[in-house]
């Protein structure tokens, strides 16, 4: 990453159109790595994203939510082990879930909602009856109700973008995201309510244990054939 900052500075108003495309493709090299997909290194990406930024207008047209979530799972599943102290994946995108999942452990911010949802808290805050003790922490978490999902609110549906309603089937696929060696199941059938629906008794995950076992150090891979 520091190689590409001294090696693309920022172009300027004589930059030709090559050097500004240049400079784009390293930035974008530099938001995937850096936000969207880090790993724990946070100093490292993989030059296999450089395929896709080849032609911006295809590359505009790939579903990127779903290999920064399919990241993010695999990275959650990691430090559920005791022995790991290093999480990776875009966590501001963990933490803004868990802002609005759970209300009472989350600062106060009086600014009004913007699309993305996330940029809400990147405003100033108040950490006011904001509980530190790990057991009123954990009586909240066991009083809490899931009858109510926080997206339900007007304030916050109204400035989400109206594409996105138009399918809400879309929302609580079960499917496999696929991030070249990364596979993990988008289990939304566990998280029902969050969706408006009754939750029926959990079936156990599926888990993907062979892949996981799977990474990039597989040199000339064909990863969709894979």
């Amino acid at each position: 990453m520091g190689w590409l900052r001294d090696t693309f500075p920022e172009s300027d108003n004589d930059s030709t159109e090559l050097e500004r495309i240049r400079y784009a493709r390293a930035y974008i090299l530099e938001m995937i790595g850096g936000y969207l997909m880090p790993d724990l290194s946070r100093n490292r990406v993989h030059l296999i994203w450089l395929l896709k930024l080849v032609d911006f207008r295809a590359a505009g047209e790939l579903s990127w939510g779903s290999p920064v979530s399919v990241t993010l799972y695999r990275e959650m599943c990691g430090p559920t082990r005791p022995n790991k102290a290093k999480i990776g994946g875009c966590l501001s995108l963990l933490q803004s879930w868990t802002h609005f999942r759970f209300s009472f452990l989350h600062h106060r911010v009086n600014h009004p909602y913007t699309f993305p949802l996330i940029t809400r808290w990147n405003h100033s805050a108040s950490y006011v009856v904001i509980p530190t003790s790990l057991e009123d922490i954990r009586l909240l978490l066991g009083q809490r109700s899931e009858t109510q999902t926080p997206y339900e609110d007007p304030a916050i549906q109204t400035v989400i973008p109206d594409e996105i309603f138009q399918n809400p089937n879309i929302w609580h696929v079960k499917v496999p995201l696929v991030n070249y060696a990364i596979v993990e199941m988008h289990q939304s059938d566990r998280v029902l309510r969050q969706f408006g629906f009754r939750q029926p008794i959990l079936m156990a995950p599926e888990a993907f244990n062979d892949e996981h076992k799977v990474d990039l150090r597989l040199l000339n891979t064909d990863w969709p054939r894979y």
